[in-house]
């Protein structure tokens, strides 16, 4: 959710831009606005009944360029220059081809006589008729590609290696001509001046911003290795004016990122796509049709068409040209999402990849290019984001070994950030366009108009929650935030103010500092916290950034709730402030902390820590013993040692001021941590030794939906008073939260011992898209489970061994609970993609419904922006 936020606030950013009032005089660039948009659009009908023919192609013959009508028959075609015939084909019909004007034919609706056709002897019925896969001839064909692709895959050989370059150009799209003189473009005549047209798309685009990589990718099978070695990377752009890096173009990579047709699988826009060569799914998840045979490139190919059984469902329509020789290669392919997907934002996207044979006569990608139309708020202007992926020099010869011992996928070279014009003149396969090379030149007149300062401090907070203190040319050596922090309240403090800061490495590249201040008006107390973290590597913005290497020290005093710990965010979040339950039973916390990380490009890091920690109940929560006398303890203290492993391979991030949010969930994870206490050492009052394992995984169910798997399972090993117990994650909060128990109120149970459960099943629409109208919603059902099995054993219960506190109460009632033998559960059935944004959900408890105090269910909420 986060990721796609930020980049919603970057689009808006520069769409806002648009409507900022400026000095300027008007200036029209007419060599601009005589480049018109020139399409052909219609519907293609049946010649007798007159209904509309879905998936029909509409194509220049000859050409590998072409379309498909949509569920209604209706489609859209770009006219080039000297292409005057327009060729219309559908399985059933008699192919159709007439003649056009470009840029004079704008409206063409043909119809198609309805007839068999005959292919290979072999009779394919009218599309009337009911599809049927047994005995035809594309499903045939379909079948041989799918069983001959494994030899085309790089992977069958020892090695391999090959250059890539690849360039991310966002843009506002289809810019009307008719408005230049006029409006914003009065007031900010430099707009004009960016104005380019797309020549995919014959629509008039502003660019305003553009990352380039440069990358070397090998490959070793045995052992099996792969390295992707980072030449160069340039960024230029808006993204330039937020000092948290690449974070606009790590999005787009991720959302929009590469696509091996060769996979059963497509990972694109966060979520998975049938590949229309799927060797599980392909055959059964679309209908495939042969149209023609043609030639492409000088090599003869078959022509097929291919959509989704239902149009609703995450999956393509498209072309495949299928070399017509026995490797059934694939020599082109053209791919579109079709109208009715119930993707969000979603104009338009189209993937166009061309394949070239190498000398050992297999072929491999050469051109892999997407354009997608993007559109996030009605009536305002539209974005396009075009990834241009272009492949060469491969290779198999033998690579050398030392080659491999580099740690991490993913190697950047350390000058990459600092790559000159001759470089790039000649790693670029194709020149930047003029607009995209004249960035810098745009964002001088953006930074010139007049307010311009005040909005980046405004879009600033809002995207980054911090506030900076740098200006032009003096970038932030201090930032305040988060933002969201400043105000906040609980049972304890009453009103609670806070401010925040921490340096950047504009001060101290390897030295971070950053710390709160805060006070309560009801406890009359202050709270702060103090950090300072030393990295041994130079950082350009934070000391998070990865892969991180850091010692650190901190030092606090606040008011804390249990349950604090299991946050994903700052527990003085204002938005998950709002409590479901009273929560009154809180401590005041004094922690003294001393840590080491380190984290490996595998995806391998390991952290060990050493704490004390002074921890005073307050408000309903008492430390008191089981002894005869009931006696009062003031507060308890204890010094620990730590280590945590954790592995993650692939996992990938985004840094923004606050924190470090991954951006890939199809990375499993892997947890094992262990904690010691050591009594007797700096006032510590106990022993104990803690060991936690947890594991995450995702699992992609094809066209029905995804499934999230947490499991976790820990164990207390020692006898210790209850603050030292294992506490179930519960979240107190409205708002939903992974790996947390939506329903478990503070402290209710009290384990040494415990396995938990979090299942999430994302069907991603697939329901709701079969029930009549409520598909045309396009909203999207969850559903989840969550399983909590704990135990306490005899030397830890206080009715059962001395030398211990007695559980919670609240006005004499229990409010912490050994468990029975029955697990805790929960059930939440929920539904998102409201309106594009709000996921409610409904959980129920079903058991454990005798304690006093708790929820039977509730509503949780978020605010989710997904595609």
């Amino acid at each position: 959710m986060k990721q796609l936020y930020i980049k919603f606030v970057l689009a808006l950013f520069v769409i806002a831009i648009s409507y900022t009032a400026s000095a300027h005089s008007a200036v029209v660039v007419g060599s601009v606005s005589e480049v018109a948009p020139s399409h052909l659009t219609g519907v293609v009908r049946d010649s007798v009944t007159n209904e509309p023919i879905p998936y029909a192609s509409v194509s220049y013959e000859g050409k590998g360029v072409g379309s498909i009508s949509d569920i209604n028959g209706a489609y859209r075609i770009t006219t080039r220059k000297g292409w005057n015939e327009v060729t219309f084909t559908a399985v059933g019909y008699k192919k159709k081809t007439v003649k056009i004007v470009p840029g004079v034919t704008t409206k063409l609706s043909v119809k198609l006589q309805s007839t068999d056709i005959q292919l290979t002897e072999i009779v394919v019925k009218p599309r009337k008729e009911k599809y049927s896969r047994k005995n035809n001839p594309a499903v045939e064909l379909m079948k041989k590609v799918i069983e001959h692709k494994s030899s085309q895959r790089l992977e069958e050989n020892d090695f391999y290696q090959f250059d890539k370059y690849q360039k991310l150009t966002t843009s506002i799209n289809d810019v009307n001509p008719d408005d230049f003189g006029k409006g914003i473009y009065k007031k900010m005549p430099f707009l004009v001046n960016q104005v380019e047209p797309c020549l995919e798309t014959n629509k008039l685009i502003i660019p305003f911003s553009v990352q380039e990589t440069a990358s070397q990718t090998i490959f070793r099978k045995n052992p099996k290795d792969e390295k992707t070695i980072i030449k160069g990377i340039n960024t230029s752009g808006v993204d330039e004016l937020f000092s948290t890096g690449d974070m606009m173009g790590t999005i787009l990579k991720d959302v929009f990122t590469d696509v091996n047709i060769y996979d059963d699988d497509i990972r694109l826009l966060s979520s998975r796509f049938i590949s229309p060569i799927s060797s599980s799914s392909a055959i059964s998840f679309y209908k495939f049709y042969i149209m023609d045979t043609l030639k492409v490139e000088k090599d003869s190919c078959i022509h097929l068409t291919f959509v989704p059984n239902n149009s609703q469902d995450f999956g393509f329509t498209g072309h495949l040209y299928i070399l017509k020789d026995s490797t059934y290669a694939v020599k082109k392919c053209i791919m579109n999402l079709p109208k009715k997907t119930g993707v969000n934002f979603v104009d338009n996207l189209n993937i166009i990849q061309s394949y070239e044979q190498l000398p050992n006569g297999r072929w491999a990608l050469k051109d892999d290019d997407m354009i997608v139309e993007l559109s996030f708020v009605k009536n305002l202007s539209k974005l396009q984001v075009r990834r241009l992926t272009r492949y060469s020099n491969y290779a198999f010869n033998e690579i050398q070994p030392k080659l491999f011992k580099v740690k991490g996928n993913t190697v950047k070279e350390v000058d990459a950030m600092m790559k000159d014009d001759d470089f790039w003149n000649k790693m670029r396969p194709v020149p930047l366009t003029d607009k995209e090379n004249g960035m810098d030149l745009f964002l001088k007149h953006l930074e010139e108009m007049p307010g311009f300062k005040y909005m980046i401090i405004g879009l600033k907070a809002l995207i980054e929650n911090f506030v900076e203190t740098g200006s032009k040319g003096h970038p932030s050596k201090f930032d305040f935030g988060p933002m969201n922090t400043i105000i906040g309240s609980n049972t304890i403090e009453g009103l609670r103010l806070r401010i925040s800061g921490q340096t950047t490495a504009k001060l101290f590249p390897q030295l971070f500092l950053s710390g709160y201040y805060a006070y309560g008006f009801k406890d009359n107390r202050s709270k702060y916290k103090g950090m300072v973290e030393y990295t041994f590597d130079k950082k350009e913005f934070l000391a998070r950034e990865f892969p991180k290497h850091s010692i650190s020290f901190s030092y606090m005093y606040d008011v804390m709730s249990p349950m604090d710990k299991f946050l994903k965010t700052d527990k003085d979040n204002m938005f998950v402030g709002l409590k479901t339950t009273t929560v009154d039973q809180m401590s005041y916390v004094r922690d003294a902390q001393f840590k080491y990380e380190r984290e490996t490009m595998s995806g391998f890091s390991v952290a060990m820590t050493v704490k004390n920690r002074n921890d005073e109940p307050t408000g309903n929560l008492f430390y008191i013993k089981n002894d005869e006398a009931k006696t009062n303890v003031h507060d308890i203290t204890t010094t620990e040692a730590s280590l945590q492993l954790r592995f993650a391979p692939g996992e990938t991030f985004i840094n923004t001021k606050e924190r470090r949010l991954p951006i890939n969930f199809d990375a499993p994870i892997f947890t094992l941590s262990h904690t010691m206490g050591i009594k007797d050492v700096l006032g510590g009052d106990y022993k104990f030794n803690f060991t936690e394992a947890g594991v995450y995984k995702r699992f992609w169910l094809k066209s029905w939906g995804r499934l999230d798997a947490y499991v976790k399972a820990g164990k207390q090993w020692d006898k210790v008073p209850f603050p030292l117990l294992i506490m179930p994650a519960a979240n107190l909060s409205y708002i939903t939260q992974r790996e947390t128990f939506n329903l478990i109120n503070n402290m209710e149970f009290l384990n040494d011992k415990f396995a938990s459960l979090d299942l999430t099943y994302d069907l991603n629409g697939r329901l709701f898209n079969r029930i009549p109208l409520i598909k045309t919603l396009k909203w999207r059902e969850v559903f989840k489970f969550k399983a909590l099995y704990g135990g306490l054993s005899d030397k830890n219960n206080p009715d059962l061994s001395s030398g211990l506190f007695l559980f919670p109460t609240r006005d004499g009632v229990p409010t912490s609970y050994a468990m029975g033998k029955q697990p805790y559960m929960e059930f939440s059935v929920g539904i998102y993609n409201i309106f594009k944004l709000l996921h409610i959900e409904y959980t129920r408890r079903l058991n454990y419904l005798n304690h006093p105090g708790i929820n039977k269910d509730g509503i949780r909420l978020a605010v989710m922006l997904n595609f």
